[in-house]
């Protein structure tokens, strides 16, 4: 008889046991859904290395990242190294001068020698290479960002496992885009 007592007590001690450890992995479950809820994926524009993996790596059709730009650091160039290709055959709106393989940068006149220079996202397909341009020879005004009202904000980002700087992070999403030259 009290071998059939200690087999019962041990039975409901583990079915006990396990409906604990059961509510603790749900609640492990929940608590970390909540919180990648809470986080979104966005590029360190001071980690980029406009690498064009965002154009490619993307799941969406069209990639959730794009070219933005910071007017207040822009110098408003008449050569615009992230709008012209490389010792461009003429300093004006041709294609084939143009580095943006979409067209997705418009250059307007300012006054002599001032040019406007905005990004139609709609075009861009987050390649960087105006980035790149931008960067290695003028003042970084142009830099990528995750467009969150596009971005399924997956798990496992396919950007970010390919990004060879480390430059996709998890941000709060009540803050979601990091700008260039603002500390972090």
């Amino acid at each position: 008889m009290e071998d059939r007592l200690s087999r019962r007590r041990f039975m409901r001690e583990f079915c006990w046991g396990g409906a604990l450890v059961g509510v603790g992995i749900t609640a492990g479950f929940a608590a970390r859904k909540a919180s990648a809820k809470d986080l979104v994926w966005q590029i360190d524009p001071n980690k980029c290395i406009s690498c064009g993996n965002c154009a490619t790596y993307c799941v969406m059709e069209e990639s959730a990242v794009k070219c933005v730009h910071k007017h207040a650091m822009c110098g408003y160039c008449k050569l615009c190294t992230g709008y012209y290709e490389p010792e461009p055959g003429a300093l004006d709106t041709a294609a084939e001068n143009q580095l943006c393989p979409t067209g997705a940068i418009g250059r307007k006149f300012v006054e002599h020698p001032y040019y406007e220079y905005s990004i139609d996202e709609k075009l861009c397909n987050g390649c960087a290479k105006c980035v790149k341009g931008c960067n290695a020879f003028g003042n970084g005004s142009l830099f990528m960002q995750v467009r969150h009202d596009r971005c399924l904000n997956c798990n496992e980002c396919a950007i970010a496992a390919a990004c060879p700087s480390g430059a996709f992070v998890r941000v709060p999403a009540d803050k979601p885009y990091l700008i260039k030259g603002q500390e972090h």
